[in-house]
């Protein structure tokens, strides 16, 4: 299933994740697993955590990108409508590609959003 996903980026082009293990550098193109880090402060909810769309609007997109990414082995996490309303938590993903302002706009625009 194609998702999307908020990384961090990198001054030299990599991407990392957003809060937990977030030294990581996440390559493009790879399957991976997703990893159990437990981190005070965060839910234990292990897995790759990403959207249907890619819109975050508790996070800011100061110093991140988003990408859309295939993910699999999966499930449906309710949150509220402020934290992007619907998360995927999957077992495994990998990033497929980088996106642009126009491309977030416009895959927005096409889910009427």
């Amino acid at each position: 299933m194609i998702a999307y996903k908020l990384f961090r980026l990198k001054k030299n082009g990599a991407i990392t994740p957003l809060f937990i293990n977030k030294t990581k550098e996440i390559p493009f193109d790879v399957w991976m697993d997703a990893e159990f880090h437990p981190t005070n402060g965060f839910a234990k909810r292990p897995g790759w955590h990403c959207g249907s769309l890619p819109q975050a609007p508790h996070l800011t997109e100061k110093g991140r990108v988003w990408c859309e990414v295939e993910i699999e082995d999966y499930y449906g996490f309710g949150r509220p409508k402020n934290q992007g309303g619907f998360w995927l938590i999957a077992n495994r993903m990998q990033v497929i590609r980088m996106l642009d302002d126009d491309n977030v706009k416009s895959i927005l625009k096409e889910n009427d959003q």
